[in-house]
């Protein structure tokens, strides 16, 4: 009998749909550092123990032997908001979670992340979970590049189309070189 190592898909992950609803008096966003590669897990046991959970994920582009591929990956690496209510909740059990490295503190309590941050956060992602960094692009607006061969090129948003095409002038060797690439390919710089 091989006992290997037990993979999660997003599948057996517990509902989680309190993460959208208005937070209630009392509780706030507060950031948790995981282990490095550890996000899934940390995610997977926070919610077990019923905490509301965001983990933002997008899709990138990553490229290895010379092949390009999108993949869903993490928007901030090692990095999640979970909601809590200090006064109410056992917070201290999040820092002894598994795949958890820790809270991020003030002193000795956790720091609330400001307002607003996670909820313009939440407002970005789309029905299938991820966060869509382009929704507010317009034109002449300075943008990056994150999926294809130019990825983490910067330039200028020149023109936008119906069927989700834009056309950007890349800062590229000097120069303004022109190119035809995907909406999602784009965020705000």
């Amino acid at each position: 009998m091989h006992l290997g190592r037990i993979e999660r898909s997003e599948t057996t992950l517990p509902e989680n749909s309190d993460v959208g609803r208005p937070l209630a008096r009392g509780e706030r966003w507060y950031v948790v550092r995981s282990l490095p590669r550890q996000e899934a897990r940390a995610e997977f046991q926070l919610l077990r123990q019923g905490f509301p959970v965001f983990f933002p994920r997008a899709m990138k582009t990553v490229r290895h032997a010379r092949k390009l591929r999108m993949v869903k990956g993490s928007v901030f690496p090692t990095y999640m908001f979970v909601v809590l209510d200090i006064g109410r909740d056992r917070w201290r059990s999040v820092n002894g979670t598994g795949g958890v490295a820790s809270l991020i503190m003030q002193g000795d309590a956790p720091q609330p992340v400001p307002v607003g941050v996670v909820e313009n956060l939440l407002e970005l992602v789309d029905e299938g979970g991820m966060v869509r960094l382009d929704r507010n692009l317009r034109e002449g607006q300075r943008v990056r590049v994150v999926a294809g061969v130019f990825a983490n090129a910067i330039g200028v948003l020149e023109r936008l189309d119906a069927n989700g095409r834009v056309r950007v002038l890349l800062d590229i060797m000097n120069g303004k070189v022109p190119a035809l690439l995907d909406r999602l390919a784009l965020e705000a710089a």
